[in-house]
């Protein structure tokens, strides 16, 4: 991603990679013109496809991909990429003026908003295969237990840690919080602080709490309970102990990895749209592990970000049929990996782990956190967002010693309803 986009943990940016990892074929973007028409001039079918993938190694790979699936099932596809912010405003005015595109990538967030209003058709109507998935990843895609949207690639994040830097100190990278807060503690000293996290006043602060809240035993459904005061306790106690910046309380993903890049922060917590921008760091030693639990024992739980592609409900069954082809190409074991490679993101199926990482080992962290994910709205649907806020919120009154974590998340879950 480019920086985590408000609630948006998706989009990331990698470097590119050979386009032969997809399938050799030249780039064909078009604007998405009348969606009225079934055929191209030749009497191809056409399909429209709607998505956000604007810029740089997405726009090409995703393009790319798109016009493969469509040449391997003899149908033009027709692309509009639109900037991210701009993409659900786009789909309710063209389910209001009913002229939904034939193909629709969401975050996956968003699905359950766009599937609540109708516009979307269960994926079983198609017959298109869900097996080998994480169930993160189909809670991602399902709303009232049927699967609406499925994601090639997923995302996540773990921990960043220095390797120098931890050799140097004598230290292994932490596995317990315990761990983590002796490890940060130890390694603060000078301009350089422990660990570096995005605890800002946005969905992205909520999106990095998460893994400690969930880890824990939290809950979005109620988040006034011991497990997510205790996690909330957690993060306060680094900042007291001066491991964390305050600066956190503002800091975006890409602050964080600024932090860290620089040598100012010896761990961080982030995602793997940052191996570009930190292979480019001369002389920077760092690994990857998975964010680390309360207590041993417990699983690491982090949540999931990435797109859904759907099959809108267009009325016209021919057409739904052609888009749900193309969806089904995406999500092909080849082109899952492929992706993954190309974009630095997670095949979707776990059953490809083995041969995924055979071809980017460096995505070890985030393959095995994938595999215990979890979706944000897997519990609240359409409603992830109030909550969210109210995570946030909760946030930043503790660290800003406005009130104890228990009373932040006590005040904040009255705002939840």
């Amino acid at each position: 991603m480019k920086t985590l986009r408000a609630h948006r943990a998706s989009g990331m940016r990698t470097a590119a990679l050979s386009a032969a990892l997809i399938v050799a074929m030249p780039l064909a973007l078009a604007a998405c013109g009348s969606k009225s028409s079934a055929s191209s001039s030749g009497g191809t079918p056409t399909v429209h496809v709607l998505d956000y993938y604007n810029e740089g190694n997405d726009n090409v790979v995703i393009g790319n991909t798109l016009t493969a699936c469509g040449k391997a099932n003899n149908i033009t596809v027709v692309r509009d990429a639109v900037p991210g912010g701009g993409l659900i405003q786009k789909v309710l005015q063209e389910s209001s003026s009913k002229t939904l595109p034939d193909v629709l990538m969401l975050d996956n967030p968003d699905m359950q908003q766009i599937a609540k209003s109708g516009a979307l058709t269960p994926l079983s109507d198609y017959s298109i295969s869900t097996d080998g998935y994480a169930p993160g990843i189909l809670q991602a895609g399902t709303y009232n237990g049927k699967i609406y949207g499925l994601a090639p690639t997923v995302n996540s994040i773990a921990l960043f840690y220095n390797k120098d830097v931890f050799t140097k100190a004598g230290i292994t990278p932490p596995t317990t919080w315990a761990d983590l807060r002796a490890d940060a503690k130890k390694l603060t000293s000078g301009s350089q602080y422990g660990i570096a996290l995005d605890a800002n006043a946005t969905y992205e602060g909520s999106w990095t709490f998460l893994p400690f809240m969930w880890s824990n035993g939290g809950s979005e459904k109620n988040i006034n309970t011991p497990e997510v005061a205790e996690a909330l306790q957690f993060w306060v106690d680094l900042m007291k102990d001066g491991s964390l910046s305050k600066g956190a309380l503002n800091w975006t993903q890409a602050d964080a990895e600024n932090q860290f890049a620089a040598g100012k922060a010896a761990m961080m917590i982030n995602g793997p749209w940052q191996f570009p921008a930190l292979n480019a760091v001369k002389g920077l030693n760092y690994g990857v592990v998975s964010i680390p639990v309360n207590k041993a024992g417990q699983v690491a739980q982090a949540p999931l970000g990435g797109e859904v592609w759907t099959v809108p409900n267009t009325g016209n069954t021919e057409n739904q049929k052609n888009g749900a082809k193309i969806v089904a190409c995406m999500n092909s074991d080849a082109n899952q990996i492929a992706m993954a490679v190309a974009r630095g993101t997670v095949p979707s199926k776990t059953t490809l782990s083995t041969e995924f990482l055979k071809k980017a080992p460096a995505m070890a962290a985030f393959t095995k956190t994938v595999a215990t994910a979890r979706a944000r709205t897997a519990i609240l649907g359409d409603a992830w967002p109030k909550t969210a806020t109210a995570i946030y919120t909760a946030v930043q009154s503790a660290l800003t010693g406005q009130a104890s974590p228990a009373d932040a998340l006590k005040t904040a879950a009255s705002t939840v309803g």
